[in-house]
């Protein structure tokens, strides 16, 4: 998402099938202390926060004494985001480790878009990656983490979620919901009248866009980490299913309009 959250790099040179053992991990690269990643945690929190207190209906750019008070009400979405965040870019960088790899810490992108405040985020592996087990463990290793720390934001911010009658006209675009999404909250919440709607906790939506945000990031196309995945397991004929991807896609985009925005992103 990415999209909201960007593709990470991981590495070129040419691929090799086979095994190969993880190697013990390589001494950092430098001690000095990471000022450029801290900044933007920070530059990206900030933005965040701002999108949050806004989906909550106020402005904290807007001044005044209420100023702090409205960018604190974003921080629930803003923590929450962030972590989903940093657990995928860790994820990486934990196994890139593994393989004996050079990585980078997390880069956070801010964006000041009230919809997230962020563009997602990064890490930066130094080295070529030369095997396609080490590949397939860093691009998998990602999602995998994102997703474990996702799903209890998910039915945490659920259950401090509230239902509300639907207002009477709706203006707005229709993103749509992933179906587990949808599953947590007929859990949490049952079957919900149709003349009421579910008014998500920022906790919520942060975790629906961290699921929106790995579905899109799964996507075998170039640089996702679907893509390094399909190469990984396919090699050379991953094109195809790259290519197979993009006709879906496209055929979704008749179905429902919120898949022009996921497609229009994903090949962008």
């Amino acid at each position: 998402m990415d999209t909201a959250q960007c593709p990470r790099p991981l590495g070129d040179g040419s691929l090799s099938g086979g095994h190969q053992r993880a190697l013990p991990l390589p001494p950092p690269a430098s001690r000095r202390w990471p000022w450029a990643n801290a900044g933007l945690l920070v530059l990206t929190l900030l933005s965040m926060a701002i999108a949050g207190a806004m989906q909550q209906g106020v402005n904290p750019l807007a001044g005044g004494p209420q100023a702090l008070v409205h960018l604190v009400e974003g921080l629930p979405f803003a923590t929450a985001l962030a972590a989903i965040l940093a657990a995928h870019e860790f994820g990486h960088y934990i196994a890139a480790r593994r393989w004996g790899l050079s990585v980078s810490l997390p880069y956070f992108l801010p964006l000041p878009f009230p919809l997230t405040g962020t563009a997602g985020a990064f890490i930066r592996i130094r080295q070529p990656i030369t095997t396609k087990p080490a590949l397939f463990d860093i691009g998998v290793a990602g999602p995998f983490a994102g997703f474990l720390v996702t799903i209890p934001a998910l039915f945490v911010g659920l259950a401090m979620s509230n239902v509300a009658p639907l207002p009477p006209v709706f203006s707005g675009a229709e993103l749509g919901e992933p179906l587990l999404f949808k599953f947590a909250e007929w859990v949490v919440w049952g079957d919900i009248p149709e003349h009421l709607s579910l008014n998500l906790h920022p906790m919520a939506f942060a975790a629906w866009f961290g699921l929106l945000a790995t579905a899109l990031n799964l996507f075998p196309l170039g640089q996702f980490d679907g893509g390094h995945i399909s190469y990984a397991a396919f090699g050379r004929r991953s094109l195809y299913v790259t290519i197979g991807t993009i006709a879906i896609a496209l055929g979704l985009c008749f179905y429902s309009s919120s898949w022009i925005v996921w497609t229009g992103l994903a090949v962008a």
